[in-house]
């Protein structure tokens, strides 16, 4: 089992920055890749990041060259760099982990999600 926990959410205008993590728990030893999804109002979960446990990163056309997904192993957090926020960014953030067990069995984890307000 793994939990994890997001913070760093908040209310930002447009143009600012913010840096959202992810503390993940548990078995997170097991984990092997890592991302933020995020889901706007009246809108569908949308993959904005990922990053594999060795580093290799993938990014929405939308948010390319703004965001910058990260990870630390060794604390087993993970970290979403928001740079020149737009409003379309406003969203609840949720951090995903997906852990593959020896016998094959992929196990997929969400955190509660974080509030992230772009407004003027």
């Amino acid at each position: 089992q793994v939990q994890l926990e997001e913070s760093g959410g908040g209310l930002v205008q447009p143009g600012g920055s913010l840096r959202l993590s992810c503390a993940a728990s548990g078995s997170a030893g097991s984990i092997r890749n890592m991302a933020w999804y995020r889901q706007g109002p009246g809108k569908l979960r949308e993959l904005v990041a990922s990053i594999t446990s060795g580093g290799t990163t993938n990014y929405a056309d939308s948010v390319k060259g703004r965001f910058t997904i990260s990870r630390d192993n060794a604390k087993h957090m993970a970290y979403l760099q928001m740079n020149s926020l737009k409003l379309e960014d406003t969203a609840v953030y949720l951090c995903h982990a997906d852990v593959l067990t020896t016998s094959r069995t992929l196990y997929l984890y969400w955190g509660q999600g974080t509030q992230v307000t772009v407004s003027s």
